[in-house]
């Protein structure tokens, strides 16, 4: 097996983070989801002491999800007006055996997934309820993750914007 090329999609592949994103346009088309989706600021300092996971506030900001009529829907809308906003550079050098390795929802970025051609390892989330189905995947768990879907690819090239990343930018021959 050829050795694969690994992304992070938020603020990599993508400006920006693509959870915050939908959030916004969800709050523009629908405003009540905005006040449950406000349930997570008060647990941003808890998360930031640890006294929170990064999961419990993200499933806390989920809970808009439940406001919308159809959250999958919503995410092909959403997509089909911001795939042209993934990076240039990214489109010209992309590859049919990419893997994308998220912390952003799997229901959300899977219309971009389909569209772009690549495989997708994203955070699991129930689109109906808003709750996470496993633990948020990142740092760490994005290898462990990833292990599991591809337990014995080697990785040529790792791309990230974050830190956080940096387990799964050791498994890379090049990480950028």
């Amino acid at each position: 097996m050829e050795a694969i090329n690994v992304y992070d999609f938020d603020k990599t592949l993508l400006p920006y983070d693509s959870t915050e994103a939908f959030f916004l346009w969800c709050l523009r088309r629908y405003p009540r989801a905005g006040l449950r989706g406000a349930a997570a600021l008060p647990l941003l300092p808890l998360q930031a002491v640890g006294a929170r996971s990064k999961t419990e506030v993200k499933e806390a900001l989920y809970r808009f999800l439940p406001a919308l009529p159809d959250a999958r829907a919503e995410a092909e809308t959403f997509w089909a007006a911001r795939l042209s906003d993934v990076r240039p550079w990214y489109l010209q050098r992309r590859r049919p055996d990419d893997v994308v390795i998220s912390a952003s929802p799997e229901f959300l970025l899977r219309p971009a997934a389909e569209a772009l051609g690549f495989c997708l390892i994203a955070s699991r989330v129930d689109p109906n309820t808003g709750r996470a189905c496993g633990r948020n995947n990142d740092g760490a768990e994005k290898v462990r993750r990833f292990r599991l879907e591809y337990p014995d690819a080697a990785v040529a090239e790792f791309y990230s914007d974050s830190r956080h990343d940096a387990p799964m930018a050791r498994l890379a021959q090049r990480a950028f």
